[in-house]
């Protein structure tokens, strides 16, 4: 178990270094804002939203470049994304507030305790060289039994996606995942993972996530 704001145990410091040594904001705002995944992945993440993710309160989207994938009846008092690419918050049409922030340099988030009904983290994790104090804070700013969602594919960016993400098998991904989530607070985890069916061509990409919920105290 690591402690508050410690990297991950077990693991050395060179496993989230990235390849390239470019500034991120530098970086992101060269590239497309298209998703990676393909259209059947998007599907698949709209269709879990629409079955895990609560409507109505505060939600927060972490790293959501430019589409959150929501389904499109789904309404929020507050949406709220952060992204290092202010193009990309910028396009992202289901925001009602954008915030621009590098969370490999500041990793904590600027909202206050206990302020999000749900939050979401959709093909970022690969990017964070301090994925444990980055989920450590969103537990901290998620209302007791509020979800967070973590899904991605087996798609990334080589050069920026850090080197135990790239190492790791896409089931490993999920395992560590889970144990960053743990060791965070989070408990109820459920994993799953949607596999493209075989006679659509154009979906390729399997959609995997692991959900998890700040505990409700007794």
């Amino acid at each position: 178990m690591s402690r508050k704001g410690e990297g991950v145990q077990g693991l050395h410091e060179k496993a989230f270094t990235q390849a390239s040594s470019e500034p991120d904001e530098a970086f992101w705002a060269q590239q497309e804002l298209d998703s990676l995944m393909d259209m059947g992945g998007r599907t698949a993440i709209t269709a879990l939203y629409r079955t895990a993710l609560p409507v109505g309160g505060c939600t927060l989207d972490l790293m959501c470049g430019a589409m959150s994938h929501l389904p499109e009846d789904a309404t929020f008092q507050e949406f709220i994304g952060l992204d290092i690419n202010k193009a990309a918050l910028k396009a992202n049409k289901a925001l009602s507030r954008a915030v621009e922030q590098d969370l490999n340099k500041t990793p904590l988030l600027p909202f206050d305790e206990a302020s999000f009904d749900g939050a979401l983290l959709c093909d970022g994790l690969a990017y964070l060289t301090k994925p444990q104090q980055v989920i450590e804070d969103l537990f901290r700013v998620l209302r007791p039994g509020a979800p967070l969602i973590i899904s991605f594919s087996d798609r990334f960016v080589p050069a920026k996606a850090v080197a135990i993400w790239q190492a790791l098998e896409p089931e490993d991904r999920v395992r560590f995942t889970s144990a960053l989530m743990q060791r965070a607070g989070f408990t109820e985890l459920d994993t799953g993972e949607v596999v493209p069916p075989e006679d659509l061509t154009a979906w390729q990409d399997t959609v995997r996530a692991v959900i998890g919920r700040r505990p409700v105290a007794v």
